[in-house]
């Protein structure tokens, strides 16, 4: 059986943020810029609370059915839970966006290539 590779993007708004809290977080944002986001298996952080309070966690997982995604993307949200609760961080409207690699559609290069090898 093949592996699938999933990318989930878990999306919210930080909420009730003190301003010690907010202050650790815009010490923080270098880190978590948005032009350094990646996706992780660990879940990469990307903010910019100086424009907005809205935050991003990119995660990485794998599968090996295509409903292996629902379970990825349970395992993202709760890691993103778990980490903004970790640091007393209050956040509401988190929601979730999942892509199985394995079914998107290939770009120009991918489709050249496939094509040259028929």
């Amino acid at each position: 059986m093949t592996t699938r590779t999933f990318r989930i993007m878990v999306r919210g708004v930080f909420d009730g943020l003190t301003a010690d809290q907010r202050a650790e977080l815009l010490a923080a944002a270098p880190e978590h810029d948005v032009l350094r986001a990646a996706f992780t298996r660990e879940g990469h952080l990307s903010y910019d609370v100086s424009a907005r309070a809205a935050f991003t966690f990119r995660f990485l997982d794998e599968g090996e059915a295509e409903e292996d995604i629902l379970e990825a993307t349970e395992r993202a949200e709760q890691s993103a839970r778990d980490w903004l609760t970790e640091r007393g961080y209050g956040y509401k409207n988190l929601r979730s966006q999942a892509e199985d690699l394995s079914q998107a559609p290939l770009g120009k290069r991918q489709r050249r290539a496939a094509n040259t090898a028929h």
